[in-house]
């Protein structure tokens, strides 16, 4: 377990839990041990976290001063923390109590932050303590549980100070399961009640200048707050990220004080694609989707759409080549990569993100490029829209005939999955038995269209996708022997095919690689 000397020559401990870029992370409470963030919902897949026990905390020493627990001046032990790990900069994250402490240090060190992620944070150091009223109006949101009516009479009388006790703790959590019961016991062992009476007594925080300070702060700032939760709700909590002068507010649907614990997957989503630095996000129709960005600002568009079961990040090789002469954007389809997964799905859910996503960007006319399920949303919004597209290219895109034998009901693999296992059997369904105007209204594409093939090693019927590239009016088509991923499997043949089609320069390409036939 490493451990630091801070300015007052007490010993801290913090612990790393993952790899990759570090993320400091500053537990809540208020005081309460670090151990409780877990590895936050498997954060640790995409950054290592530096935990801290706070002074007095897990496993750290208990000052000789008890006046130092108080939060202000605890902001010297993350500065020492800080040059401790020899970082010029630190991503920062604070939780609850713990996001007063991440909001000082910030204001005392901006030059340190390099971005800011605060979790349900109640901001006492803004000024704006969440009031009993809010509390007990978010705990209403959970009248219709079992256990709601001991919960709330407890929860009311702690926060009018007649019985401190701790009863209420369901209100906490956005479910009430085993893993939120086992969270909350393990809280009872890990807090220090004395420090946590001093951590934010008088003279903590100055809000007027702490406002003041990071309404400067030239870093991105996330506050993700819970649906359910009172301490800050979703009101408050947007109250709060204005105060930033780059501050974005997530609420996590569902979600409590540990959104982390209530929805693992979801929590991980919004923080992992915040903290990449090459992950954008924009919100369509109530889903956040993620998206990557590559070229210059001024380039002509072109967005890329992948195929069920990837994300974005499948284009990279081929959006690092046209990001030579184009603004590429690769989009994270709802349910797939750090994108919502809301859980309904279906070709059209898709075709609907993909309109949201260009409208939003400003991006009518851009050329646009779908692989597999990513082609069939692309082919269903230029027959609704064909102004929003400017040239469509459609990459073994499944022709929307009856599969035949249709698909039987598909077994989820075991261990964690890049997408959300529902897109399988709800697209299986529609590709079994979709929609005959679909293919009906092929003839509606009135864009300059290049329709891909994989060949006979591919999944997709050949035959018929050289139907569907007759009935777009002008589309050519390419087969390239690659099987169904193409632009994976013949990244430069792929690419050739799109230059010769005006996406990007032409490239060199093998003869009998790939063959060109005109459809007319």
């Amino acid at each position: 377990m490493p451990m630091f000397t801070t300015y007052d020559g007490t010993r801290l401990a913090y612990h790393l839990r993952g790899e990759g870029e570090p993320l400091l992370c500053i537990p809540g409470g208020a005081m309460r041990a670090s151990e409780y963030l877990g590895d936050l919902g498997g954060l640790t897949a995409h950054r290592q976290l530096v935990l801290l026990d706070l002074r007095g905390t897990g496993d750290s020493a208990v000052p000789d001063d008890p006046a130092s627990y108080r939060c202000d001046r605890q902001v010297a032990d993350v500065e020492a923390l800080r040059a401790h790990l020899g970082l010029d900069r630190i991503d920062l994250l604070g939780h609850s109590a713990g996001g007063n402490l991440a909001m000082l240090y910030a204001a005392a060190h901006p030059e340190r932050i390099g971005s800011l992620v605060l979790i349900t944070p109640s901001p006492w150091a803004l000024g704006m303590p969440p009031t009993p009223e809010e509390r007990l109006a978010a705990a209403r949101l959970r009248k219709d549980e079992p256990w709601f009516e001991e919960a709330y009479a407890a929860y009311a009388a702690a926060l009018a100070g007649r019985e401190p006790h701790t009863d209420f703790d369901a209100l906490l959590y956005g479910r009430w399961d085993a893993a939120a019961r086992a969270h909350a016991a393990a809280g009872e062992r890990q807090h220090n009640d004395e420090a946590a009476a001093v951590y934010g007594s008088d003279g903590a925080f100055e809000p007027v200048v702490t406002r003041t300070a990071l309404a400067r702060l030239d870093a991105p700032v996330l506050l993700l707050a819970g649906e359910l939760d009172g301490g800050p709700c979703p009101d408050l909590a947007a109250r709060a990220a204005a105060c930033f002068a780059d501050g974005e507010l997530q609420v996590q649907p569902g979600a409590g004080h540990f959104p982390w614990i209530d929805d693992p997957g979801a929590f991980v989503r919004t923080v992992a694609a915040f903290l990449d630095p090459d992950v954008r996000t924009v919100t369509v129709g109530g889903v956040r989707l993620a998206y990557r960005v590559w070229g210059a600002e001024s380039a002509p568009p072109v967005v890329l759409v992948h195929g069920r079961g990837g994300d974005s990040r499948d284009w990279a090789q081929i959006a690092e080549r046209l990001a030579a002469t184009r603004r590429v954007y690769a989009i994270d389809l709802r349910g797939h990569g750090l994108s919502d997964w809301p859980g309904g799905y279906s070709f059209e859910a898709f075709r609907d993100d993909l309109r949201g996503f260009v409208i939003e960007l400003g991006l009518s006319g851009t050329d646009m490029v779908g692989h597999s399920m990513g082609g069939a949303a692309a082919a269903l919004l230029a027959e609704d829209e064909p102004g929003l597209i400017g040239r469509l290219v459609l990459e073994e895109t499944p022709p929307f005939f009856p599969l035949d034998p249709p698909r039987g009901p598909a077994e989820r693999p075991g261990g964690r999955l890049g997408f959300d296992w529902p897109v399988v059997p709800s697209t299986d369904a529609q590709l079994n038995d979709p929609d005959p105007a679909w293919r009906g209204r092929f003839a509606a594409i009135a864009v300059p269209t290049l329709v891909v093939a994989g060949g006979p090693a591919s999944q997709i019927d050949q035959k018929k996708l050289a139907w569907m590239a007759s009935r777009i009016p002008g589309a050519r088509l390419v087969t390239i022997d690659a099987g169904h991923l193409v632009h994976t499997e013949r990244p430069a043949e792929f690419l050739s095919a799109l230059g010769e089609f005006g996406i990007g320069a032409p490239q060199r390409a093998s003869a009998s690689a790939a063959t060109v036939r005109a459809q007319r």
